[in-house]
């Protein structure tokens, strides 16, 4: 993929509770020509939403939440009824892409925008909805932003602070944070975003929201976070089941969706779990197979279309078993 594709980026592929392979290609920065190593972060883009996920699975555990809770149990002053935390979760609460709204709100795009900003903007102009609440799947922005927003009001510390205190710091996760922890000083470490013509994309007023995107990460500290997930470290395993349980109709089950991420079956019959983020200049993905506890991570900062051919990795890793013989049937003419 790097000689032939383009890939820029890090990977590590596990099995069996084992890495099995990992490594880093390319630059942290084409102008500068840093190299990549195996510790480097990442932005996660969309892979954010399964820690936003999870904190608030760990909120319900301690009874400071439940997901069929109202959004105005926190927020009081949201302008939309009838949506509960599952809908959020599960992305079935109908609401506008704030990515979109912002850009015709916020008034200075040179000055940032943080959640109880956005919120505010919801609160005074009341951005048209896309569909009323539970009427379908609709992949939302929106409401992995609001979950981290409920997070930080249910648990009573800023959700960045919740992250590093609860997920990031109990499992050693020490390449990862979130854009507010100081993105400067942790310069160094952290691979610049490129377009996929490799000129620089440079952080603006939107990266400053956190929940559906928002955490950087390395590869190393992901397969952490995977091993974590066969653990209770977190939350019990029937929590955690939930998350990879499907919500979405009969009709639409080739992918579907539980707390913060897709799931699917591949080739070799095994449902696996995955999600994938493109986000200003990164495009990132992790896919786990409970079954033989493996994982694929890459993380890119080279959006560049290589990330099509992970259907070929997939197929390397999970191929398709070959048809069982079927028993030879004598016909009567040979008996």
């Amino acid at each position: 993929m790097h000689k032939h594709r383009g890939f820029n980026g890090t990977v590590l592929v596990s099995k069996f509770d084992k890495v099995q392979y990992k490594g880093s290609f390319g630059y942290a920065d084409f102008r500068t020509k840093d190299t990549l190593n195996t510790h480097t972060a990442f932005q996660l883009a969309s892979v954010s939403k399964q820690f936003t996920a999870m904190a608030i699975m760990m909120l319900q555990e301690e009874g400071k939440l439940q997901y069929d809770d109202s959004v105005q149990q926190y927020i009081p002053d949201f302008p939309y009824h009838g949506i509960t935390i599952r809908q959020l979760l599960t992305h079935r609460s109908g609401l506008s892409n704030y990515t979109y709204f912002s850009d015709e709100l916020w008034p200075d795009r040179n000055k940032p925008i943080y959640n109880d900003d956005v919120l505010q903007l919801m609160a005074v102009h009341k951005p048209q909805v896309y569909y009323p609440p539970n009427n379908r799947f609709d992949y939302s922005n929106t409401g992995y932003f609001l979950l981290a927003s409920i997070a930080e009001r249910a648990s009573g510390m800023p959700f960045s602070q919740l992250l590093q205190q609860r997920i990031f710091k109990p499992l050693h996760m020490g390449d990862t944070f979130t854009f507010s922890d100081s993105l400067a000083a942790r310069k160094d470490k952290v691979a610049t975003g490129h377009t996929g013509g490799r000129r620089q994309r440079h952080p603006d007023y939107l990266d400053t929201v956190l929940g559906d995107k928002g955490m950087y990460s390395s590869v190393e500290d992901l397969y952490k976070w995977d091993q974590a997930l066969y653990t209770e470290k977190l939350v019990k395993h029937e929590t955690l089941q939930e998350a990879f349980t499907g919500t979405r109709q009969k009709r639409m089950r080739d992918v579907d969706y539980g707390f913060g991420w897709r799931i699917k079956q591949v080739a070799n019959g095994d449902t696996v779990v995955f999600h994938a983020g493109l986000w200003h200049g990164y495009a990132t993905y992790i896919l786990r197979n409970p079954n033989d506890h493996s994982a694929l991570i890459l993380l890119s900062n080279v959006p560049n279309g290589s990330y099509r051919y992970l259907d070929e990795l997939e197929a390397f890793l999970y191929p398709e078993k070959p048809a069982e013989p079927q028993p030879v049937v004598a016909s009567s003419a040979t008996k």
